[in-house]
């Protein structure tokens, strides 16, 4: 918790020179809950006016970000790019522009290291379940809305290409997803539907909204060069923001 703490601090300061503008299958059970903890301090203390929405009367929604792998978990991988790099990139984007608009975001990640390291509570020998165990519990210890995993994806088809949002079987997640997928498709010039993440453990065990981004394929060539630049990541992470912000306001 200290290393994370440490991490938003350094990346709120970075905040002030920021330019305007694979997946983890189900079938893994959770053996264990954890013991209650205190409420992030990285929560953002802000005027609940900023993001007052209809399901909310007087209390402020929070966003929490789920960045894909880390540390030994590189996830996918093409001509050298590591997908864990993409998603850390991009969820950084997301969590500031959020931050910009006054909305409460927590971040489980903010540099290289696999959350299994920060599970000390699920007695399992396997550093995957650990790891799966950990980002679920996040969302629990805290009052979640919702919650948006920040992936990149790969095909055994180099010409597969283009943004994929995946979502649970339940109607807030599809809204959520379709808000975030149309805004990517506008900013990505692409036609993608939405997919229910059937195998997925996020989208199963998680009992809030929460959706699966899939950024773009590191397989397609195109993709892979737009997902791992800086100024493309922030048109991405613009997007991201756009849905969250528009699904915010109508549900």
């Amino acid at each position: 918790m200290y290393k994370l703490l440490a991490a938003t601090a350094a990346l709120l300061i970075s905040f002030h020179s920021f330019p305007a503008i694979d997946m983890c299958f189900a079938s893994l059970p959770i053996h264990a809950n954890p013991s209650p903890v205190h409420q992030p301090s990285m929560l953002p203390i802000t005027d609940a006016d900023s993001y007052r929405s209809s399901h909310h009367a007087f209390a402020a929604p929070v966003i929490l970000l789920d960045v894909g792998h880390g540390g030994i978990d590189g996830g996918t991988t093409e001509a050298g790019v590591l997908e864990k790099d993409v998603n850390l990139a991009i969820s950084q984007k997301v969590y500031l522009l959020l931050r910009s608009k006054g909305y409460a975001v927590i971040i489980n990640r903010l540099g290289d290291y696999a959350l299994s390291d920060e599970n000390r509570w699920l007695n399992s020998r396997s550093r995957h379940i650990r790891d799966l165990a950990q980002r679920k519990s996040l969302s629990e210890e805290v009052s979640t809305d919702i919650v948006v995993s920040i992936h990149a994806n790969w095909s055994p088809r180099a010409a597969t290409h283009g943004p994929v949002v995946l979502h649970q079987k339940e109607g807030r997640s599809y809204l959520l997803a379709q808000s975030i997928q149309d805004a990517m498709n506008r900013s990505c010039g692409t036609h993608r539907e939405v997919v229910w993440g059937k195998p997925f453990y996020l989208l199963n065990y998680v009992k809030q909204p929460a959706v699966i981004v899939e950024t773009g394929f590191l397989s397609n060539a195109a993709d892979r060069a737009r997902i791992s630049d800086p100024k493309e990541q922030k048109r991405i992470a613009q997007s991201i923001a756009d849905g969250i912000i528009y699904y915010l306001s109508v549900v």
